[in-house]
């Protein structure tokens, strides 16, 4: 039997993984992933490029995500040490497809990246899987598509869109 799921609970899990990217609580965020996670952003100028196929600023699988989440948290990611401040905004969240316990799902977002008194905004929409798993939701897949043209200032992207 399909459980039922709502925009507002999938609201809720979203702002809950904002609050733990912000807050550097990246290891408790690697509890809301699946074993099978894959972590997107590709290049702005071919958003709708594929990972087998261009080039992007992140391809990360479950052992790359954990281990860039093992450097930002340790003194090994230069670009993060000491870990910039963070604030994100999500907004527009969608359903767009259910197949039984998988769920597709849009929004837009904006983070903000605060470090040395510059301030970096990133602007975007989410693609997300999600899986229902033992009545919680898991990420299965997560893309952050950039709207920017150009990654600017400093033209590298050091955090978890």
């Amino acid at each position: 039997m399909e459980q039922s799921i709502t925009r507002v609970q999938i609201e809720d899990f979203l702002y809950h993984e904002a609050a733990l990217l912000d807050e550097w609580r990246l290891e408790e965020w690697l509890d809301l992933l699946t074993d099978d996670i894959t972590y997107e952003v590709p290049s702005t100028d071919l958003p709708d490029g594929t990972a087998e196929h261009t080039l992007f600023l992140i391809a990360d699988n479950a052992v790359r995500l954990r281990s860039r989440v093992q450097q930002l948290c340790g003194r090994f990611a230069w670009a993060e040490n000491p870990p910039s401040r963070t604030r994100r905004l999500i907004t527009n969240v969608r359903i767009r497809e259910r197949d039984g316990d998988i769920i597709r799902i849009t929004a837009n977002f904006v983070v903000y990246r605060m470090r040395y008194e510059l301030v970096d905004t990133y602007i975007g929409r989410y693609e997300y899987t999600l899986v229902l798993r033992l009545g919680e939701l898991k990420i299965k897949h997560r893309k952050a598509i950039l709207d920017l043209e150009a990654l600017r200032p400093h033209g590298k992207v050091s955090i978890i869109l």
